[in-house]
């Protein structure tokens, strides 16, 4: 992820995940999949039912963390995904992680 940070190619997106998606451990494997995908930022529940992801990455690697947000897990039941792209200037995440429900 350095050299895409050096080569201006880092972007941030804020994305919503609605549908059956708490209660089945999807923050956890999202947070999993963040880590091998090699993204940073993080994941939350939502009070809506909804969860809440804030990733960072490459074009790349965005595209293949919103696929499997979309249905990359199975117990999960997603309706839809609400993707809005943050603009620069943005704060860099050093990792991903889980943060308490807001």
């Amino acid at each position: 992820m350095e050299d895409d940070q050096k080569d201006g190619m880092l972007e941030t997106r804020l994305v919503r995940v609605r549908g059956l998606v708490q209660g089945i451990g999807y923050r956890e494997a999202c947070v999993r999949r963040a880590h091998a995908l090699g993204v940073t930022g993080w994941v939350r529940n939502r009070i809506d039912g909804s969860v809440e992801v804030m990733v960072q990455g490459s074009p790349e690697q965005l595209a293949e963390m919103c696929a499997w947000l979309s249905e990359g897990m199975s117990a999960a039941l997603v309706d839809r995904l609400e993707v809005t792209e943050v603009p620069p200037p943005f704060a860099r995440f050093e990792h991903f992680e889980r943060l308490p429900t807001l």
